[in-house]
């Protein structure tokens, strides 16, 4: 007889203020006060629940965490707040003291890269390993269409407020030969408020000189060496694969995973394929083990 499936690992959802902002919390594992964490940072447009099911299968292994970043699901979308790299790093600096994090092993996906690596940077001796997905350190990325969009006046205002949810089910889907689950597509989109577009804008056209930027967070990681693993959806349009095996000019022991048929959302699309790596991964970062991993092309 086949093994029965086991069942999902729960998860404990509250909120936490940090640098003004209030936000939700998504958390799981068998000691929710463990200073040691897995913590799981979303990139634009996602949330926390981005990482529901990794998470879940993440949480019996230790302490798990994923929080909505300022503007972005659940959290406060002021127009005034300082959405930025530099903002972002200071939110989660503040927000993992709260929840008594001394030793993070981060998962970043898309705009969580540059948030979790300039924190990662800003506290060597708290990062515990990287997971990168779909993100890292990006020194020669152009930026794509529709960052160059965001990033100009006027325009980048009116293609949010003209975007439907038809459009931005077409945007979601290029480059993804899997497709996204419709459930993940209509809850971003939900969430995806004008407090969120605004953000957006703002974030991006915060965000200037990515060559030298890059530059200077390999001069603050290089140092450090944590255990890192990329994983990479192969059929990205806005982060081409290519920058997958750049990492390790930065991290130059990184093991690099390929999912050939995924797009920018990996965990979405391909969530088996993305667990597959990523557990053990953390698996042996928690418990000691060497991880086994292959890089699949």
């Amino acid at each position: 007889m086949p093994s029965p499936t086991p069942p999902s690992w729960p998860l404990q959802a509250s909120t936490l203020s940090a640098c003004g902002i209030r936000t939700r919390v998504l958390q799981g594992g068998a000691d929710l006060k463990a200073t040691e964490a897995v913590v799981f940072v979303h990139g634009n447009p996602g949330s926390s629940e981005d990482w529901r099911e990794l998470m879940q299968e993440v949480a019996p292994l230790g302490r798990v965490i994923a929080i909505d970043m300022p503007g972005f699901g659940q959290a406060d979308k002021p127009a005034d707040y300082p959405y930025s790299v530099e903002g972002g790093a200071a939110f989660l600096t503040e927000a993992l003291k709260q929840l008594g994090v001394w030793r993070a092993h981060l998962v970043l996906h898309d705009f969580g890269g540059p948030w979790g690596l300039l924190w990662a940077g800003m506290n060597p001796m708290g990062v515990g390993s990287l997971t990168l997905i779909n993100t890292g350190v990006l020194k020669d990325y152009k930026w794509h269409l529709m960052a160059r969009i965001w990033r100009t006046p006027v325009l980048g205002e009116l293609q949010q407020l003209m975007t439907t949810w038809r459009g931005f089910k077409w945007a979601m889907q290029i480059g993804c030969p899997k497709g996204l689950p419709e459930p993940f597509l209509k809850r971003m989109y939900t969430e995806m408020d004008w407090g969120t577009k605004r953000a957006i804008l703002k974030l991006y056209r915060a965000t200037s000189d990515l060559g030298e930027r890059s530059r200077m967070l390999e001069r603050m990681l290089s140092p450090i060496q944590p255990a890192t693993l990329v994983v990479w959806g192969a059929a990205d349009p806005y982060l081409p694969v290519r920058l997958a095996e750049q990492q390790k000019e930065t991290f130059p022991g990184a093991q690099v995973v390929l999912l050939p048929d995924s797009g920018h959302f990996p965990f979405a699309d391909d969530p088996q394929g993305v667990a597959q790596a990523v557990v053990p991964f953390l698996k042996a970062q928690l418990g000691g083990e060497q991880p086994e991993l292959s890089s699949r092309r």
